[in-house]
């Protein structure tokens, strides 16, 4: 009955909500309900009586309103008090980073949803969660490998990020403070520096000078030394530094390529070795490609003399000659060095002859890379004999030394009677045929050599078969040990 319907329908649960427009009515009611006649209406003196009537009360109106406005709306969509809260903690995250006072589970969501952006005054002392630091560094660089960083990625980012910095450094240009402030906030996380670039100083007012000169820059006579950013600041006081890789020029450089963009120069090389001997946990330092020569080479050794930790040295892409190598044979016997790389310097046989000297009493050194030098056959020899008493180096590289049959007959020697060598690299040589069947003679009893390189050495293809397969003998040897034996060493 229609009074039935009134009643049910002004009694529904949609009469709890506000609205009290009858032209809003009577565009949500059904077409069937809109049709009233001016007799179904209560007349004016009825208004004040409580009859039944066919409108809605006006909390139907809102709810009948809101489900046609938006038919999926629901209270679920509503954002809890604690979500705001979170996402003004977020917003306003530098200016009152107050994470350590949220519940974990909290945390966690600021921590998913903070911005990678923020500075590190804010975020280093503050954020230990690895996942946030990944996010930093994969939205930063494309390759990232935390493998080479003690599996962390705050370490990465704080590594890489410093390193970016001290790349970027224009001596008189750029702030100091740049570099010092970060300090405080990487110096526990930083094991390795890799820096392949230093900027040089600002030269313009000296260059527009230079321009009328007949001579130009090419020759470098009258030009100013560029000096670097004095590294030695920043890694003295970095307590945890264990390795640190330099080169010592200028990336991208173009049209203004001048060769002293390139110079290592003796103040740098000054700053730079004072600062290593007080590196008490540094184990690997590596300079290449930096134009070191002799003197610069005799004044890094001088002060890596008797270091406590360095086991490795890297001088290679240098200038080093006999001098510089001399100096490096003293270091052997007065440091703990396990790998040394002198590939690609200028040293002969008078640097090879001390190298050798130092090689026969040493008994750290289990590396030795030599390639790409010219230590022709007395440096060879001197080697080779050297080897004859050494019972530590496992490793030695004398590829492209010009050498011939008169080293290979010392090395014969050698393979004959050494018991810890398992690679030699002779490559790029001229042992000849000869040369070549007394390398193989000697091998005959050998059993620890796991690694021959004969390439390009000029000696016979069935020479070379004959060695492939008496080395690949003593590999398949050594192979089955290890897996007889899981706890010893692998050759």
């Amino acid at each position: 009955m229609p009074g039935e319907e009134q009643k049910n329908y002004a009694s529904s649960p949609a009469g709890k909500c506000g609205g009290d427009s009858e032209e809003i009515f009577l565009l949500l009611l059904p077409k069937e309900k809109c049709t009233l006649s001016r007799m179904q209406q209560p007349a004016p003196g009825d208004r004040g009586r409580a009859v039944p009537s066919l409108y809605p009360s006006p909390a139907s109106l809102a709810a009948e309103h809101r489900v046609i406005e938006d038919p999926e709306w629901s209270l679920a969509t509503v954002p809890h008090l604690a979500d705001l809260c979170l996402q003004h903690i977020i917003h306003n995250f530098g200016k009152n980073p107050v994470l350590n006072r949220l519940l974990p589970e909290h945390q966690k969501k600021v921590l998913d949803r903070l911005s990678t952006d923020l500075p590190l005054t804010v975020t280093a002392n503050l954020i230990r969660d690895e996942d946030y630091w990944k996010r930093c560094c994969t939205e930063r660089w494309q390759v990232c490998d935390i493998s080479n960083y003690g599996d962390s990625w705050k370490r990465m980012f704080l590594e890489r990020h410093l390193e970016n910095v001290v790349k970027c450094f224009i001596p008189n240009s750029t702030d100091p403070n740049q570099v010092l402030e970060l300090i405080p906030l990487c110096k526990d996380y930083v094991r390795k520096l890799e820096v392949d670039q230093f900027l040089p100083p600002l030269q313009v007012d000296q260059k527009e000078e230079t321009d009328d000169d007949d001579t130009g820059s090419d020759f470098g006579d009258d030009e100013v030394s560029m000096h670097h950013y004095d590294i030695g600041v920043l890694i003295t006081a970095l307590p945890h530094l264990e390795e640190l890789h330099l080169t010592y020029g200028m990336k991208d450089c173009g049209m203004n390529f001048e060769w002293n963009l390139f110079d290592f120069t003796h103040q740098d090389c000054c700053n730079l070795a004072a600062a290593l001997k007080k590196c008490h946990n540094l184990k690997v330092f590596k300079l290449t490609r930096s134009k070191v020569d002799d003197d610069q080479t005799r004044l890094l050794v001088r002060n890596l003399l008797d270091h406590p930790c360095l086991v490795e040295l890297n001088l290679s892409h240098n200038l080093i000659r006999d001098k510089g190598a001399q100096a490096v044979g003293k270091l052997i016997n007065r440091s703990r060095l396990e790998t040394l790389d002198l590939c690609n310097n200028q040293i002969h046989h008078e640097g090879a002859q001390a190298l050798a000297q130092a090689l026969a009493e040493n008994s750290t050194l289990t590396s030795l890379n030599l390639r790409l030098n010219c230590l022709e056959d007395r440096g060879g020899e001197a080697i080779g004999r050297a080897l004859l008493t050494n019972t530590t180096l496992k490793s030695i590289h004398l590829g492209s030394n010009n050498l011939s049959e008169p080293t290979a007959m010392v090395f014969s020697q050698v393979l004959a009677q050494n018991t810890t060598l398992t690679n030699i690299n002779f490559s790029c040589n001229h042992l000849g045929l000869d040369g070549g069947k007394q390398l193989l003679d000697g091998l005959a009893d050998n059993k620890t050599l796991t690694e021959f390189d004969l390439r390009l050495a000029e000696v016979s293809q069935e020479t070379e078969y004959l060695i492939h397969q008496t080395v690949w003998a003593n590999r398949e040897a050594a192979r089955l040990g290890s897996l007889q034996n899981p706890s010893a060493k692998p050759l």
